[in-house]
């Protein structure tokens, strides 16, 4: 019986072939884009700062567990609640009028809160203090820290609609399409002045 010859396979496009399906997955993989959250790191103090007093009530407490449950002024809360009672903490202006090197702690004449002596005296003194577990889940605090951004976003952007008729978001826009603009810069400066977003990251906890 005559023995036949096994055909060679031409695998001379073979290089072609893997290097089109490389293009392809690299265009149309999705690439994951890690989230996080955008915070400006302060300066270090000279070697004699003293640090100020604060006051127990300026300080508005806001706890993550590993178990990613919210405990906030040491009572459980769902993170749907969490941007109104930063607001209404923010917001409360309980101060009796006293000026601090040049600046106003209360009583705040633009706040509308419940002006408690037991809560915040003004916006600039209102602390908002976080602090989550080393296994609490990153997109749990990164919502924390969305739903607390939201509080001062709802806050300047009623001020400003109520100091100069437009919602923040604009005037922060148009600001910045003209920076040399003097008057927005006043404006701007004014709203962030008025509720300056102060978020303090405790250290996390391991128990």
């Amino acid at each position: 019986m005559a023995r036949r010859d096994t055909p060679e396979i031409n695998a001379g496009s073979m290089a072609d072939i893997a290097f089109l399906l490389l293009i392809f997955f690299l265009v149309t993989t999705t690439m994951n884009v890690d989230s996080g959250v955008s915070k400006k790191l302060s300066e270090k103090p000279p070697a004699d700062y003293v640090p100020p007093v604060i006051k127990e009530k300026n300080i508005f407490e806001v706890n993550i567990n590993r178990n990613n449950e919210l405990l906030v002024e040491g009572e459980r809360m769902e993170v749907k609640d969490l941007k109104d009672a930063a607001v209404k903490f923010i917001d409360n202006g309980g101060g009796e009028g006293k000026v601090e090197n040049g600046v106003a702690t209360g009583p705040c004449n633009y706040c509308k809160g419940e002006r408690s002596e037991k809560s915040s005296d003004h916006p600039n003194k209102a602390i908002i203090s976080v602090q989550s577990d080393r296994l609490t889940e990153y997109g749990t605090y990164l919502t924390v820290q969305n739903e607390l951004l939201r509080a001062y976003a709802e806050l300047r952007n009623r001020l400003s609609l109520e100091r100069y008729k437009i919602p923040f978001p604009e005037l922060e826009e148009a600001y910045k399409d003209d920076r040399d603009n003097e008057d927005l810069k006043k404006k701007v400066e004014d709203i962030k002045t008025s509720y300056p977003q102060i978020i303090s990251d405790a250290e996390p906890t391991s128990n």
